[in-house]
Order: structure tokens, then C-alpha cells, then sequence
């Protein structure tokens, strides 16, 4: 069987950090943020004169940003939202999007929030501003079954996207499993714990499972946690946003 070569290894490693977003204002604010690093601008050739667009192709011009022209069904394919793009779409490369293994062969030790379906873009981009902010060092996402990074998600996160780092993967239970056998300890949160997650000695290679809005963590992912902690809460609120947990582990 050919392997292979590694410059289509090294291509393929580079667009699998590169996010296309759409709509007029979140390229234009992406053009305008210098710790953005882009790809490409792509422009429908229907797109009617407008000073926005003019700005956009001068700020391309000034930071070496290639500009290419489509038509408005090819704009739509790069776009994935011909109804919302607006005639523009930006490549954006997303630094710090990484693979497990790579993120283990860089760290020794770490804490990281895991998200098992949670689909709230709003959400999915607090969740990741809290963990910029706090002392997580990664967000484990996986690309099906969950919210996606978007121009919201963008937005939410108040651009420390860019600043995050995201291991993608297209298994969750693989993932975790992947990391429980290299000495990482799963925890997930319930009500029901007796153990508050103040009180709880963590190790030095920490994962917290957070899920579902509506459904938690699912049952085959919570299977594999080790340990189940409490968030103690008073006046009889049973729970609090996904957003909101990943907040307060984020800074513990």
C-alpha cells in the first residue's frame, strides 16, 4: 500500500486548520483583526459595487490576502450558506486547531473541557472565551453531532477563537479513550455527586466531560469518566447553563 508523501501529509495538515466563515461583517471583521491569519477571500462576481467590498479587497491588497473571483453557485459551495453569505467568504486558518496525539506529544500535563453535544453556537463560543480566559488548555469539539465553529460562534467568543487551542475529532469516545490510556483522569459534573469539584484533588492531566444542553453527557461517553463531581448550588436550582459550568471550571 503507497503511503503518503509528506507534502500532501503537510497540505492536508494545513487546511484541516482552515475554517471558511461568511456574511459581510464577520469578514470584515476578521480582515480587519491582525492576529487573524488568512488564507483567501473569495468574492461573487454578482456582488454589486459597495464601499464594504472596496474595503475589503483594499485591506486584502495591503496584507498580501489573495482575492478570488466565483460565480454565485461556485461562492455558494465555498460558502456552505448561499442564503447568508452575502456574495463573500473568508478562509480563515485557525492557528491553534490541533489532533490529540499532537497535543499530548506537546504537554505533559493539562486540563481540558471535552464538549459531548453540546449544539448551542452561543454557547459553544462562551464556552470557549471562559476557557481562554481561565486556565484550560484545550477544548476537545467533535465535528459531528455539535455546534461548529461559525461567524456566531465567532462572535460569542469574542475572537479568542483565536487563541484557543481545539482538538478536533470525529470520535469523542475514541478521543477520550485515546487520552484515558496516555494517564488522563474524565470527570463529568451531576447533581446527584456527593464529591463538590472544589473539594475533588485533581491530577495533573484533567479532562472534564461537559454535555448535552437538554441530555447531558450521554450514556456511552459517560461510561468511560472516572468520576462524577457536583457544582453545590442552593435555593433548589437543579442545574446551570453548559456555559456557565464551563466558566467555573475554567477558573478553578
Amino acid at each position: 500500500m503507497k503511503s503518503d508523501s509528506p507534502e500532501y501529509l503537510a497540505k492536508k495538515a494545513f487546511f484541516d486548520k482552515v475554517l471558511t466563515i461568511y456574511g459581510r461583517n464577520a469578514v470584515m471583521e476578521a480582515l480587519e483583526d491582525p492576529a487573524v491569519t488568512i488564507h483567501k477571500l473569495h468574492l461573487s462576481k454578482s456582488n454589486k459595487d459597495a464601499e464594504v467590498l472596496e474595503k475589503m479587497k483594499l485591506i486584502a491588497s495591503q496584507r498580501g490576502i489573495e482575492v478570488k473571483y466565483h460565480d454565485k453557485t461556485s461562492l455558494s459551495r465555498i460558502s456552505k450558506n448561499a442564503k447568508q453569505d452575502q456574495g463573500v467568504a473568508l478562509d480563515i486558518v485557525l492557528e491553534h486547531y490541533g489532533d490529540a496525539g499532537s497535543f499530548i506529544a506537546a504537554n505533559d500535563s493539562y486540563r481540558i473541557i471535552a464538549l459531548d453535544g453540546v449544539t448551542n453556537p452561543q454557547n459553544l463560543g462562551m464556552i470557549i472565551r471562559s476557557c481562554a480566559a481561565g486556565t484550560v488548555d484545550a477544548i476537545i469539539l467533535p465535528s459531528k453531532g455539535a455546534a461548529q465553529i461559525s461567524p456566531l460562534v465567532i462572535k460569542a467568543s469574542a475572537g479568542t477563537l483565536f487563541k484557543m487551542p481545539i482538538i478536533k475529532t470525529s470520535s469523542l469516545k475514541k478521543t477520550l479513550e485515546f487520552f484515558k490510556q496516555k494517564g488522563a483522569d474524565l470527570y463529568t459534573l451531576s447533581s446527584h455527586a456527593s464529591r463538590s469539584y472544589k473539594d475533588q484533588n485533581y491530577g495533573e492531566k484533567t479532562i472534564f466531560v461537559l454535555g448535552n444542553e437538554s441530555d447531558g453527557v450521554s450514556p456511552q461517553i459517560e461510561s468511560l469518566c472516572d468520576t462524577s463531581i457536583s457544582i453545590p448550588m442552593q435555593r433548589g436550582v437543579e442545574s446551570l447553563n453548559v456555559a456557565v459550568t464551563a466558566s467555573l471550571l475554567a477558573f478553578l
